[in-house]
């Protein structure tokens, strides 16, 4: 079999069928409140609830709306999701609608209490974000002193509940070396799983860019050892805002001949990279609908239109579904339809959302021969 074909064999699409765009992860700005201030927030949050925040009898539309059409995962963040004191009730009314709820926090508001609260009212995992190895690292990023041995606290909490739990970590400068370090420690602590971030800029990020963005050749390695250690360790591993280890995974498996299936590479056989628009959205706090958390480009509003004609009908999702209209060197990749290049990144980059990612190092076979 020559390159080009083992090639074109490991880009094929992936298990799910992408002619069926059902929302598959939700992502639920239910407040742009928060208690921290972190370096990297996308949302800017502020100290106190907004106005413009959805109301609980919204939260209770918008859930009957998404029901109504899908099942997806519905991760109730924020801002500091806790900080709202009605978020038991939206949690529980999107369980009784047949909705995986679960809670994305930064850890330092779950207390025993709300952890056996949270629990009863069905939510199915906890996220907590670790950003350092260490009380100095992670502080510093959250800007708060004792938030890491607070997150810590917020773990054990939800162990004790019963609820799973995974950690999230945005990869910079700051923290690039410790990342081995976060992953024993997720390990140790027994977290059902490893998120790692490649940070995207936008919010505060877009601020930080220069400062904290490691290169793409670093960002390379990094996904090449998160593959390693995915064959490595039993917990879950899982990247994000990298699409581009989608590519890498292909590009792995087919030096070791092993052929992707579930069996050998769990749930990131049956996705792909880039989902924003496709099979993941973003709720903001007051009701507007982004392909995800870090695109702004807005696709409607649910206090005007019912989500699932959003879904279904809005322009920018539609042409988001189409990779044909990739452009720059995803245009012409064959992996595009099992990565898509980050089009947040590219709209940071360039204000053009369908041109390459750019923080890709890789150069398509197309373009190689030219």
């Amino acid at each position: 079999m020559t390159e080009s074909t083992t090639h074109q064999t490991d880009a094929r699409r992936p298990a799910w069928k992408p002619s069926e765009y059902v929302p598959r992860l939700i992502f639920w700005e239910t407040t742009v409140a928060c208690n921290l201030k972190c370096v990297h927030c996308r949302a800017s949050a502020v100290d106190f609830r907004s106005p413009d925040d959805l109301t609980t009898q919204e939260s209770f539309k918008l859930l009957d709306e998404i029901a109504s059409f899908a099942k997806p995962v519905i991760v109730l963040s924020g801002g500091e999701p806790l900080v709202r004191d009605d978020i038991y009730d939206i949690a529980s009314y999107g369980t009784s609608k047949g909705l995986r709820v679960c809670l994305a926090t930064n850890g330092t508001m779950l207390t025993r209490e709300a952890a056996e609260r949270l629990k009863s009212c069905g939510v199915q995992r906890i996220s907590v974000s670790i950003d350092g190895s260490n009380a100095e690292s992670h502080d510093a990023f959250r800007r708060q002193p004792g938030a890491f041995e607070a997150a810590l606290r917020g773990i054990e909490n939800a162990k004790a509940a019963g609820i799973p739990f995974q950690i999230n970590t945005t990869i910079t400068k700051h923290n690039q070396t410790q990342i081995p370090d976060i992953l024993d420690m997720a390990v140790e602590m027994g977290a059902a799983a490893l998120h790692i971030f490649l940070l995207v800029p936008t919010g505060c990020g877009k601020e930080i860019a220069d400062e904290e963005m490691i290169s793409p050749r670093e960002y390379e390695d990094a996904l090449n050892w998160f593959y390693d250690k995915s064959k490595e360790v039993k917990i879950n591993l899982k990247a994000t805002c990298a699409p581009h280890y989608f590519r890498i995974m292909r590009q792995r498996a087919a030096a070791e001949g092993i052929k992707i299936t579930s069996e050998t590479h769990g749930f990131e056989a049956m996705t792909k990279g880039c989902l924003a628009g496709t099979g993941v959205c973003f709720i903001s706090h007051k009701g507007d609908v982004y392909p995800c958390g870090y695109l702004p480009l807005l696709a409607g509003n649910v206090r005007q239109q019912p989500f699932p004609d959003i879904w279904n009908n809005s322009e920018l999702f539609l042409t988001l579904r189409d990779d044909s209209k990739l452009e720059g060197k995803c245009g012409p990749c064959e992996f595009k339809m099992v990565c898509a290049g980050c089009r947040a990144r590219a709209y940071a980059a360039t204000g053009n959302y369908l041109t390459e990612e750019p923080y890709c190092v890789y150069t398509p076979h197309r373009l190689k021969k030219r």
